[in-house]
């Protein structure tokens, strides 16, 4: 394996051009150019110059129509590598599961990144729990006090919007009943658990109680498919990390397929030792959201 000191150029082309059978050559990172995220045609066109046939592995980028991950298609027969096709499957076969009940849950800081997610996910599954920061919107929503909790006060209509359209569409989307609180985040933050309509005033929602717990579990050990996205909790923290610890281990315990869609969920799940129980962890963070959220990502769209 051979390491080029650029991606394109005079230099790079010569290396290729002595390329042995048997021989790789690893091009230098194409982000140090600007017009890779321009998705610039000429540069482009250099890249595609040094190859016959283009394969895409990167479903983690899978969502930028960048010059590497879109625009070298146009010139070269283009295909999916083989991870690109799992991490495709895996996630269809969630979303297409003629295995009900079909569940997602969705954890995270914002409603304002997940709202399209949700709209798509209530048109295909039969469950969907949410907790994490996200929650507390929902929770507002519903005419509860959140104390010093936060809250996105703009999109409260939208969250209203989203429980009417479950409820509508006969899905069951269930919220936090109650949970654990503190007045600061800190490693010395003192934890008390209460329930979502007794929050108080001086005090913040920093994870999901323990009757959330056994709600969402009893639900998991229901469900058939499983595709989960950010944390329950600040789960960085202990005593804030007892949602997402427990729902990780139903997860890994249920005999649903299952899916958890990168970023901070998957870190927990190998942080526990538990990755191994999952059917499926995602490599792509952004990708498996926008993904889920039935937008064509251009790096999968690239390759036919």
């Amino acid at each position: 394996v051979k390491m080029a000191d650029d991606c394109v150029g005079e230099s790079v082309a010569k290396e290729v051009e002595n390329l042995q059978p048997g021989e790789v050559l690893l091009l230098e990172n194409v982000r140090f150019h600007k017009e890779e995220e321009k998705n610039d045609a000429d540069f482009a066109k250099k890249l595609a110059s040094l190859g016959d046939v283009y394969v895409n592995d990167a479903f983690g980028s899978a969502h930028r129509a960048h010059a590497s991950t879109a625009g070298v298609a146009e010139y070269l027969p283009a295909y999916a590598g083989f991870l690109m096709e799992k991490e495709v499957s895996m996630l269809n076969s969630v979303l297409e599961s003629p295995q009900s009940p079909r569940m997602a849950i969705l954890g995270g800081a914002k409603v304002a990144d997940k709202l399209g997610l949700i709209k798509n996910l209530l048109a295909k599954l039969d469950v969907i729990l949410i907790g994490g920061g996200m929650a507390n919107t929902f929770i507002k929503a519903k005419g509860y006090d959140t104390g010093k909790s936060r809250v996105e006060e703009g999109l409260l209509d939208e969250a209203k919007d989203l429980l009417a359209l479950a409820e509508q569409r006969n899905v069951k989307l269930l919220l936090p009943i109650d949970a654990v609180v503190a007045s600061e985040l800190s490693e010395q933050a003192v934890a008390e658990v209460v329930e979502v309509s007794k929050v108080p005033q001086d005090k913040m929602i920093l994870d999901i109680g323990p009757e959330t717990v056994k709600l969402f579990t009893d639900e998991i050990k229901k469900a058939r498919t499983v595709i989960w996205n950010g944390p329950l909790g600040v789960y960085e923290y202990e005593q804030f990390a007892g949602g997402t610890r427990e729902v990780a281990k139903a997860l890994a315990e249920s005999e649903a397929v299952s899916v958890i869609g990168g970023g901070d969920s998957a870190a927990a799940v190998q942080n526990l030792g538990l990755a191994q129980d999952i059917t499926h962890i995602s490599t792509g963070g952004g990708a498996t959201l926008e993904f889920l959220e039935g937008l064509p990502l251009p790096g999968v769209v690239a390759c036919g």
